[in-house]
């Protein structure tokens, strides 16, 4: 069995990881992933590469292979359920933390999108520093923001849903990251409702 230095991996590992997979899906999220990221690949100049940090069963994945087929897509996941689905999917599956993550190489958008909120705060910059590894030129956030850092509570559990400016603190830590766009995804939106996710997509500035 594996151990994890954290509760939160933990949880996210089990049960509790591999009931979110199964309700992760379907043709309407795949609907508005495809919405969603349509946007962002025109943002920017090329697109070969991506890696997904918490891909889950891949939906993220789907929509860009659409998008840019022929891209090399990768994602690291730690429910050994959701790997499965991502192997069976045909994308590039790494399994385990993002926290203990060895990167093998970088690609040209490293992203998250709802995983950066269940991370233990403390073990934020790690994640910080893995993502802008990985990224050779765009780093995409989609998360829950908030202007200070506040933990709500997720579905009947404490210590597992965290908001605060995730982009915002990515780039006072590297500061060569600069600003491409941003926007927000809402919940009640007539055609492509998603959850309320704030976005932010940002270059190295080394790489423009």
């Amino acid at each position: 069995m594996t151990t994890y230095s954290t509760e939160q991996e933990s949880f996210w590992a089990g049960r509790f990881g591999a009931e979110y997979t199964d309700r992760n899906q379907g043709a309407q999220l795949h609907a508005a992933n495809l919405n969603f990221f349509s946007k962002i690949v025109s943002r920017m100049q090329s697109l070969g590469s991506v890696l997904e940090l918490g891909a889950n069963r891949g939906m993220n994945l789907e929509a860009l292979r659409t998008l840019i087929p022929g891209s090399d897509l990768a994602g690291i996941e730690i429910n050994p359920e959701a790997v499965q689905i991502l192997e069976s999917s045909g994308f590039k599956a790494y399994r385990g933390s993002i926290l203990d993550f060895e990167l093998d190489y970088a690609r040209e958008l490293a992203f998250t999108k709802g995983v950066l909120i269940h991370i233990q705060p403390a073990a934020l910059p790690r994640v910080y520093d893995l993502l802008y590894r990985a990224a050779k030129r765009y780093v995409l956030l989609a998360e829950y923001y908030n202007p200070s850092p506040v933990e709500i509570p997720y579905r009947g559990h404490s210590e597992r849903l965290f908001k605060r400016d995730f982009a915002g603190e990515l780039m006072a830590r590297h500061t060569d990251l600069r600003l491409v766009d941003y926007g927000f995804l809402y919940r009640r939106d007539p055609v492509f409702p998603q959850d309320d996710i704030t976005w932010f997509l940002m270059e190295k500035h080394s790489a423009g």
